[in-house]
C-alpha cells in the first residue's frame, strides 16, 4: 500500500498498537511493540460505467495498458464526476478492477495529467496492483516523456532535481520548496534535448525516477524552459504563441511515450511506446520547418 493509503487508515482508526488504537502518525514505538492494521472491505465505486472509446495496447487478465488522448481525465473528481478513464475501465473491464486503494475496482496505479497524453498502466487485479505498486515505490518503472519547449536547454541533457509540493501561493499548482522544509516530496527528472527546433523551441525526452504532481512541468520550468502551450507553469514566447493559436493546440506539449514494467505475475518485462499524437506531429513539423 501507498503511504497515503496508509495514513488515510490510521486516520480512520484502522491502526493499533499493542491494542490501542494508534491517534498519530508520529508516534514513537517502544522495541517489542505490536501493531496491527485492519484493512476494512472496498466501498462501492461512485464512478459509474460509461461506454467510452479506449486505445488498448496490452490487456491480460492482470493488468491493461492504455494509450489516453489528450483531454481525458483520469478519475472522477469534483468538476469531472463522469466521463473519465475510470468510468471508461469499468465499462471496458466489467468491474474486474482492483480494489486495494480503498474504492472497489478503480485500478489507478498512477495517473498522467487530462491534457497531457500516452501511456498508462491499470491493475485489475490487488496482486497485480500490489506488484506494480511496489515498482514505482523503488523506481525501477521506465517512464519516458516527450515534450516541446520553449529555448534550447544548456546542457543539452542533465537532472533536475526538487522537492514538489502545493504552491502557497495557488494551491491548483505544484511548486519546488527548500528540501528542508520537509513539505515537499523528492522528485528526480533526467532529461536530455532531442532534437533543436526552429523559433528557439527544442524537442526534449525526460525520464522520471519518481513520479509527481505535474513533476516534468515544474522541473522543466524551473530551468527555464516551460512546456509549449502550458497554461500553468510558464510563457511561451510570443511568436511560438502565435504559431500555436493558429494550430487551435491549446495544451502542454507532453507525451508519455514509453512505459516499461515487470509483469506483477509472469515475471516478464514488458516495454511499450506510444506515437506522438496528431496534434503534437502537427506541431513538431511546423516547428521543423
Amino acid at each position: 500500500m501507498s503511504r497515503e493509503r496508509v495514513k488515510a487508515l490510521l486516520g480512520a482508526g484502522h491502526i493499533s498498537i499493542d491494542g490501542t488504537i494508534a491517534a498519530q502518525a508520529s508516534a514513537k514505538l517502544a522495541a517489542g511493540a505490536i501493531y496491527a492494521i485492519h484493512v476494512p472491505a472496498a466501498v462501492p465505486a461512485i464512478a459509474q460505467a460509461q461506454d467510452i472509446a479506449l486505445v488498448v495496447v496490452y490487456e491480460d487478465d492482470d493488468l491493461i495498458v492504455i494509450d489516453k488522448p489528450a483531454g481525458l481525465v483520469v478519475h472522477p473528481a469534483a468538476g469531472n464526476l463522469d466521463g473519465t478513464l475510470v468510468n471508461a475501465l469499468l465499462h471496458h473491464c466489467r468491474g474486474q478492477l482492483s480494489g486495494i486503494g480503498g474504492v472497489a475496482r478503480p485500478g489507478i496505479v498512477h495517473r498522467i495529467d487530462k491534457d497531457t497524453s500516452g501511456l498508462l498502466v491499470v491493475a485489475k487485479t490487488d496482486a497485480a496492483h500490489e506488484g506494480l505498486a511496489r515498482q514505482f515505490a523503488d523506481h525501477s518503472i521506465l517512464r519516458a516523456y516527450l515534450a516541446l519547449v520553449g529555448g534550447r536547454p544548456i546542457p543539452v541533457a542533465g537532472t533536475v532535481r526538487g522537492a514538489i509540493a502545493r504552491s502557497p501561493q495557488d494551491r491548483k499548482k505544484m511548486a519546488l520548496v527548500d528540501d528542508t522544509s520537509r513539505r515537499g516530496k523528492h522528485a528526480v527528472t533526467h532529461y536530455a534535448m532531442r532534437e533543436a527546433l526552429g523559433a528557439g523551441a527544442a524537442l526534449v525526452e525526460c525520464r522520471l525516477e519518481t513520479g509527481r504532481t505535474h513533476q516534468v512541468r515544474v522541473h522543466l520550468a524551473s530551468i527555464g524552459h516551460p512546456l509549449l502551450g502550458d497554461p500553468v507553469y510558464g510563457r511561451t514566447p510570443p511568436a511560438l504563441r502565435a504559431l500555436l493559436t493558429e494550430l487551435g493546440f491549446r495544451r502542454q506539449a507532453l507525451h508519455a511515450a514509453q512505459l516499461g514494467f515487470i509483469h506483477p505475475r509472469s515475471g516478464e518485462a514488458l516495454t511499450f511506446a506510444s506515437e506522438l499524437p496528431a496534434d503534437m506531429r502537427e506541431l513538431l513539423a511546423r516547428l521543423r520547418a
